[in-house]
């Protein structure tokens, strides 16, 4: 289970106004009254801004994700499973799932209820989710393991690299701050932001009491969101361990890591006081990194971060007990990493490869979160998935990059500052043995081998997008995932099952829910399209794609709000597997395995902030799609491995939303 990034429609969840970010106030005074201050008083070079709510004000009172009634998910199962089952495996499974819902089923929801009763502090799922990623022992790298490509700087001299990282790491710095100070706004989704994305809305929901807050935001049609994966974001680290790796974070760190040609720096970003070291020095610390002349490392530590995690937990064993320990806490602790690579990249698909696993001698897979820049300024971020899902990683690349371009802390002209850096930065040695050495040889040649498979192509469809769509009433998130399948069965001749990642962090440690977007509209419709084109009219062709669009905007909410399927299933499978109990007949049901078997696994990627994103497919004989639906036009990333023929594929889809769009037009197929 992996690219579970965030909801269609999660483009919504973008940075508040820019006028709003321009007025700002203190926590309020003994006085009770409320001090607003310019972008360019003081205590702005310490924190990104100063929200008039507090950051958790929200937090408590969120409602908890609900667990839906087990005749709904057994409903909804079939209803997903109906697309992909001829009728005799439709009628065997239906039979096990209604067996399932009577017996044991139903035993396992009433104990999983009763469960999160006690539990509520958090919800049904958020423990599981992380432990699924936790204990999966496939490597980070191409299967948790996803990237952002931020924009380029609109002003070009910014794009220097020297330039562009020493201003993101000093947002990054800024936005840790600002939201370990509570001054973070909070994240709220608003539907009428008119009206409750005011100040005047604000200044009065502040005063609402934390445990009515989410209450009285809802009046507003304002629906605060759960922020809790932000206390993983920074000096965070997933660290390797047998069997369940350990989510590590240390809040006492005041360091940066840096890695380039393989090689790693710690320097620190913030005093011993917690104030922002001044950006001119970062800046001076930073291009000591980049004019070091030390060579790559004939055994780069990175590859070990590449490994099966059991390996790498006995590596890391041995490593420790060589005489690492200080230097691996501080790569542990550090608040991020930043990786200067040394490339001059432009092609997207190459910049896609770069993001995504780069050489696997410059990254250090196990944090929380890296900044990669290219020598021409190309930028990004690589995350580990298990701390966080897509929804926080795009407010943090939507605030950095809005901090970046519009109050750089450092210019092209800045004059880095006369510091010490040769004893400011530290560059970590490790003491490696043959045995050690020999591992790292060994991880190289299996990450090459692992990363050589891979595959990418970029659908760039330029003849309609997202407005054209909504004039005519079609959901334009739909329309692309219609074309996917289309593109499917236009290849391969059959029905793909798909899955679509959806946000739930509208409720308490909510994380994701899944849109099953292969539905009994979009088989015949898509069969319409590729196989009956010349036996239906334009006017029946544009009833099934407005069918297509009716139900998944009704899949969509339902994710939304809780009330998929998958979740409540994988919960009260690990319930009986966690009791020792027989593995009920419904998920030996081979129709259930072929279902969670992913064949189209697609996330939508859209912000102001980023160009575009990327993950692998959740199986060997899959595609990863990364799509972005923009005002006239769609993108959309895809990446195969050898059992799949990417470049047909993105010719499919390409053809798929000729023909869709055709339709829209009133146009007949040719």
């Amino acid at each position: 289970p992996v690219s579970v990034w965030v909801s269609s429609g999660c483009s919504s969840f973008l940075p508040q106004s820019k006028d709003m970010l321009n007025r700002v106030f203190t926590p309020r005074l003994p006085d009770g009254s409320w001090q607003s201050y310019s972008k360019n008083d003081g205590w702005q070079s310490e924190y990104l801004h100063r929200s008039i709510v507090p950051t958790m004000h929200y937090q408590k009172s969120l409602p908890r994700l609900p667990i839906p009634k087990l005749e709904d998910t057994i409903r909804r199962y079939l209803a997903a499973q109906r697309p992909l089952l001829s009728d005799d495996d439709y009628s065997k499974t239906e039979k096990m799932a209604y067996e399932f819902q009577k017996g044991v089923g139903k035993e396992l929801h009433s104990e999983l209820v009763a469960q999160d009763k006690k539990n509520k502090h958090t919800s049904y799922i958020s423990a599981l989710w992380l432990n699924m990623y936790l204990t999966q022992r496939n490597s980070l790298v191409l299967n948790f393991s996803p990237f952002m490509a931020l924009n380029l700087d609109p002003k070009p001299e910014y794009n220097d690299q020297l330039v562009r990282s020493t201003n993101m790491v000093v947002s990054a710095v800024r936005l840790m701050k600002t939201f370990r100070a509570g001054f973070l706004e909070p994240e709220v989704f608003h539907l009428n932001p008119a009206k409750s994305g005011t100040d005047a809305f604000k200044s009065l929901i502040r005063w609402v009491p934390p445990s009515l807050s989410s209450v009285g935001a809802y009046l507003m049609k304002a629906y605060p969101l759960d922020m809790s994966q932000f206390y993983h974001m920074f000096n965070s680290t997933r660290i390797p361990r047998h069997g369940r790796d350990e989510l590590f974070t240390d809040e006492k760190g005041r360091h940066l890591l840096v890695m380039r040609k393989g090689n790693m720096y710690v320097f620190d970003v913030v005093d011993r006081d917690g104030n922002l070291v001044k950006p001119a020095e970062i800046q001076a610390h930073l291009k000591f990194i980049l004019s070091d002349q030390t060579p790559a490392p004939a055994f780069p530590l990175s590859f070990l971060s590449t490994e099966n995690r059991d390996v790498w937990a006995g590596l890391r064993e041995k490593l420790l007990a060589a005489g690492n320990v200080k230097a691996l806490g501080l790569v542990d602790s550090a608040l991020f990493c930043l990786c200067f690579d040394d490339e001059t990249l432009h092609d997207p698909i190459q910049v896609f490869h770069n993001l995504l696993c780069g050489d696997g001698c410059n990254r250090w897979y196990d944090k929380s979160f890296s900044f990669i820049v290219t020598k021409n300024g190309r930028a990004g971020i690589q995350f580990e998935h298990s701390w966080a899902d897509g929804l926080t990683i795009f407010r943090l690349l939507n605030e950095i990059f809005k901090d970046t371009t519009e109050w750089p802390q450092v210019s092209p002209g800045s004059q880095t500052a006369a510091a010490d850096s040769a004893s400011a930065v530290t560059k970590l040695q490790f003491k490696l043995n043959a045995e050690l050495e020999n591992s790292i040889s060994k991880a190289k040649e299996k990450f090459q081998a692992a990363v050589s498979k891979l595959t990418i192509d970029i659908v760039e469809f330029k003849k309609g997008g997202k407005e054209m769509l909504r004039m005519n009433k079609l959901s334009p998130d739909a329309m692309a995932q219609l074309a996917f399948q289309m593109g499917f069965l236009h290849q391969y001749g059959q029905t793909a099952n798909s899955y679509e990642a959806s946000s739930t962090a509208k409720f308490l440690h909510g994380r994701t829910e899944t849109i099953r977007s292969t539905t009994i509209h979009t088989k015949r419709c898509t069969h319409a399209f590729v196989h009956q084109a010349n036996q239906h009219s334009v006017q029946e062709l544009r009833g099934m794609l407005d069918e297509c669009s009716r139900y998944h905007k009704q899949l969509i909410k339902e994710a939304a709000v809780g009330q998929g399927f998958d979740r409540h299933l994988f919960a009260m499978q690990h319930l009986a597997t966690s009791k020792g109990l027989p593995l009920p007949a419904f998920y030996q049901d081979t129709a259930y395995s072929t279902m969670n078997h992913n064949i189209l696994s697609s996330s939508s990627l859209t912000s102001p902030a980023f160009s575009f994103g990327g993950f692998t497919p959740m199986v060997p004989d899959g595609f990863g799609l990364g799509y972005s639906i923009h005002k006239e036009w769609i993108s959309c990333f895809i990446s195969s491995y050898p059992a799949r023929n990417v470049t047909e594929f993105q010719r499919c889809v390409n053809k798929s939303l000729e023909g869709i769009f055709s339709v829209v037009e009133g146009k007949l197929l040719r």
